[in-house]
């Protein structure tokens, strides 16, 4: 058990029988009555955000989460497969459960998967992933203005805005987490 004026960013707390993940917290005490803690807390299954006070003294169960690292090998259908990078074996995953990813999903690519009670909350990829560009139009020479920039589609059929002077058949590092060009390498 975790009372409210333990929170910490990162936590994770079971509460209205959903899993949350503690974002911010502020400890507030008024001068009449007692002290709260105001929260902004993530719910890892559906990706929510809300606001929520509580009483200093409310307890909560805290959640075990466990990460674990997997490879993506292949998918098919609306099915992706990856191995458990230390026992070998193979997991399944739904797409639904990968939407916000799959597009930059790799053969080989390591990913790490957050499980609560054997149940794959979540998928993260790496932050930065490093893809080819597979068609994207020719920039114009002398076309140098700041801030332009062009469609690309990149090897796993993702596409993204990039800077007029990339090419096709460039390597690239992407934000994941915000799907954005960061440099060319």
């Amino acid at each position: 058990m975790i009372i409210a004026n333990q929170f910490r960013a990162g936590l994770t707390i079971l509460f209205e029988g959903e899993i949350y993940s503690v974002i911010e917290f502020q400890s507030v005490k008024p001068g009449k009555g007692g002290a709260f803690i105001r929260s902004k807390l993530r719910n890892l299954r559906t990706k929510k955000t809300i606001e929520k006070t509580f009483r200093s003294e409310e307890r909560f169960v805290e959640a075990f989460i466990e990460d674990k690292k997997l490879q993506y090998l292949y998918n098919s259908g609306d099915t992706y497969h990856f191995m458990d990078s230390d026992t070998f074996e193979e997991v399944t995953i739904d797409k639904e459960k990968l939407i916000e990813i799959v597009s930059y999903l790799k053969d080989n690519m390591d990913v790490t998967v957050v499980y609560y009670n054997k149940e794959i909350i979540e998928v993260k990829l790496p932050i930065f992933i490093e893809l080819k560009i597979e068609h994207t139009e020719p920039g114009i020479k002398g076309d140098t203005a700041k801030g332009s920039f062009k469609p690309a589609t990149l090897e796993t059929g993702a596409t993204i805005q990039v800077p007029l002077f990339v090419n096709e058949n460039d390597i690239i590092k992407i934000d994941t987490r915000t799907g954005s060009y960061v440099e060319r390498v």
